[in-house]
């Protein structure tokens, strides 16, 4: 039997903007395809994430399966093409309700539509994006923060091109060094060296700052990790679960607004739940292409 064309959509995820945020593409599957079929389609489409969805069952919220694949291995979490994949299907009208459970290799996620003016956010720039669509509210797990022994220091900041740092952590779900800097400027300033990204300890290396005072923003972040075949990440959801944790101790606070400085740049909404180690990651998306896959 011939495979059938998979419908696709080319999501921009945490921003309202086409060609801004994080791209994922997001492939509705009806039928069964193997893993080697699923990883050349991610590598053909060469953006940071691609998330493969497939309908389980219409229980008392609708859910689907879903995957994610970098262009070169598949991934336990990630935010942004969850929050893909939750825009599609609420747009499409696939999901009637306003309340999906995606099952994942990191347990049951959910994402919520939340209507956009009953968004409060001090940032300037997100108000005046309210005033029409709505946002979706995803419910994820936290990243703990560990404390990270090994003297890497020089070598981490020989990979970011030298800008003074204040302390290195590690994450345990992502498994990426957290480096923070001294401030949201050089955290735009940093110059990744991949090659020598490549050989430091982890997954990949997560640097943040604070931000400027007058920004509306708490901190700034960005996210290069080479090894899993994305060089920056323009905007990593599962990034800020570990951003969370580690400037909730640092602020003393649970309610942060996050902007990731990548070029293409993109604005998160954050509540760190601490009793339930849940990360809630608020953000828009826009939908800017759409097809068939026909091998």
């Amino acid at each position: 039997m011939a495979n059938k064309p998979v419908k696709y959509y080319v999501v921009d995820a945490f921003t309202e903007s086409a060609f801004k945020g994080n791209p994922a593409a997001v492939c509705l599957l009806e039928q069964e395809r193997d893993d080697e079929w699923l990883q050349a389609v991610a590598a053909e489409f060469n953006i940071s994430q691609t998330g493969y969805l497939t309908r389980i069952d219409e229980a008392s919220n609708p859910r689907f399966g879903l995957r994610w694949f970098t262009p070169l291995v598949e991934v336990k979490l990630c935010g942004h093409a969850t929050l893909a994949a939750a825009h599609t299907l609420f747009s499409s009208g696939l999901a009637k309700t306003n309340v999906i459970e995606f099952v994942t290799l990191s347990g049951i996620l959910t994402a919520k539509k939340v209507p956009a003016v009953n968004v409060t956010n001090a940032n300037n720039l997100q108000k005046s994006e309210a005033k029409d669509g709505f946002y979706i509210e995803l419910d994820f797990p936290a990243d703990p923060i560990t404390e990270f022994n090994s003297d890497v220091t020089t070598q981490i900041s020989g990979a970011l091109n030298g800008p003074p740092i204040i302390d290195i952590k590690r994450t345990q779900i992502g498994d990426n060094l957290l480096v923070e800097v001294t401030s949201g400027k050089d955290v735009i300033a940093v110059q990744p060296q991949l090659d020598a990204i490549v050989k430091c300890p982890g997954n990949g290396i997560i640097v943040s700052g604070m931000a400027p005072p007058d920004s509306g923003f708490d901190f700034y972040s960005r996210y290069f990790c080479p090894k899993l075949g994305i060089n920056e990440d323009p905007v990593c959801g599962s990034a800020h679960c570990a951003l969370a944790s580690y400037w909730s101790k640092k602020l003393g606070k649970c309610d942060f607004n996050a902007y990731q400085a990548s070029p293409r740049g993109g604005a998160l909404i954050i509540h760190l739940d601490e009793e339930n180690q849940r990360v809630l990651l608020r953000g828009k998306a826009v939908t800017v292409m759409e097809g068939c896959i026909l091998a």
